[in-house]
């Protein structure tokens, strides 16, 4: 009780004082110890706050300094080691706070963007549309692969949304695209988990195997998802681009299309897709990238 009245009587003093300028303030009057510099004129105060700033600056100079030095002599193991425990982290970061019903924005026609050509890697030969096929394989219960057609992923209940497209580079995009959700794809095709149930795509992606993996048909390019970023409602294998099917650039005729991702991940020209329990290789991860890649 003493305590709670001692904390009254305090503020109540500090009232007593705030908007009065008679010499007296509230150290004054409690009696409470404090250190004041010696009154200083005005070129005293800029000599000071210079003083002050410049060994700020300097502090934060050697600061920067010494980190750089110190990443630039680290021997290139350790640097390694260092990149791939942030990017694990991160990673489970992501996964702990993934949400299949977490969407992310998606725009108004008029925000759509003018299209953007980036990158060639597995579409370096030409292809003929009319002669591609997709390749599936890992799907539980057979022993060969299942061959698709372009028509067989039409089938499939048809996608569309207008979401950002976000390159690792820096610069993003707004594009109208339209396809089939993977999730949909999955559910019609892996009809049953690894231990024979039948799946709860969404809800339980746990059940079923871990991985995917996607390549083009040359294997010139591939990528590996995690299968709960993968069954994100907006993850499409899309064949359409701001209202019309996919030019060769841009990956035609199936290529993965997803907001959650960064393009990196969104693989082009799609030849071959499989359901795998281990963690798939992944083009640019293979070069120091982020194999996760979200965003």
């Amino acid at each position: 009780m003493k305590q709670t009245d001692d904390r009254v009587l305090l503020e109540q003093v500090r009232e007593l004082h705030r908007d009065e300028d008679d010499g007296q303030n509230t150290a004054t009057s409690l009696n409470e110890r404090r250190r004041l510099s010696r009154p200083l004129d005005e070129s005293s105060v800029k000599a000071e706050m210079f003083r002050r700033s410049r060994r700020t600056f300097l502090t934060a100079g050697a600061a920067a300094l010494a980190g750089f030095l110190g990443w630039r002599w680290m021997p290139e193991e350790t640097k390694y080691t260092l990149l791939r425990r942030t990017f694990e982290f991160n990673e489970r970061v992501s996964q702990f706070f993934y949400r299949p019903a977490r969407l992310a924005p998606e725009f108004s026609r008029d925000r759509i963007s003018a299209r953007r050509v980036n990158g060639f890697a597995g579409m370096e030969k030409d292809l003929d549309p009319a002669a591609w096929s997709l390749g599936v394989g890992g799907l539980f219960g057979r022993d060969s692969d299942l061959t698709l057609t372009l028509d067989d992923i039409k089938a499939l209940p048809r996608t569309e949304m207008i979401t950002e497209l976000k390159c690792i580079e820096g610069w993003s995009v707004v594009v109208h695209w339209a396809g089939a959700r993977f999730s949909d794809f999955a559910a019609r095709y892996l009809p049953g988990t690894i231990d024979g149930s039948q799946p709860d795509i969404i809800n339980r992606p746990e059940k079923l195997v871990p991985y995917v993996s996607m390549s083009t048909p040359d294997n010139g390019y591939f990528v590996g998802w995690d299968m709960p970023s993968i069954l994100h409602p907006q993850t499409l294998l899309a064949y359409e681009m701001n209202g019309e099917p996919l030019l060769p650039e841009h990956g035609a005729p199936l290529r993965l299309a997803s907001p959650t991702k960064y393009g990196i991940k969104l693989i082009k020209r799609i030849g071959r897709i499989e359901f795998t329990s281990g963690r798939p290789r992944d083009y640019w991860a293979e070069s120091g990238y982020d194999w996760y890649s979200g965003h």
